[in-house]
């Protein structure tokens, strides 16, 4: 088979990967930059209701997603248990924060859609 037929085609995934990674670069200093000192203090008010709640956190764009109760929410963080283990999230990659759904008996769904 003829190498030189791949080239262009192995050149646009290549290029294609690198636009999709500076695309979420983008994305991150814009919402670091965007943020200021008020809309920060009211999402973490707002993010203190959730407290000893099971949730799930979007963060960054809506292929970051993590789940667990929230245990603390401090100036700049999260503070997520999940089975036992503690994972901090920076508040201000946070995009959304959702109380995890139940059905109508109060047991956790399966399947969540966003």
């Amino acid at each position: 088979m003829n190498t030189a037929a791949y080239l262009p085609i192995l050149i646009l995934f290549i290029v294609l990967l690198i636009l999709r990674r500076n695309r979420r670069v983008i994305i991150a200093r814009r919402i670091i930059k965007n943020k200021r000192a008020e809309d920060k203090r009211e999402m973490i008010e707002l993010a203190k209701r959730f407290i000893g709640k099971e949730c799930i956190i979007t963060a960054f764009d809506s292929s970051h997603r993590f789940e667990g109760v929230i245990k603390e929410v401090t100036e700049g963080a999260i503070l997520i248990e999940k089975d036992g283990k503690l994972e901090v999230v920076n508040l201000d990659f946070v995009i959304r924060i959702k109380e995890y759904p139940t059905n109508k008996n109060g047991k956790k769904k399966a399947l969540v859609w966003d």
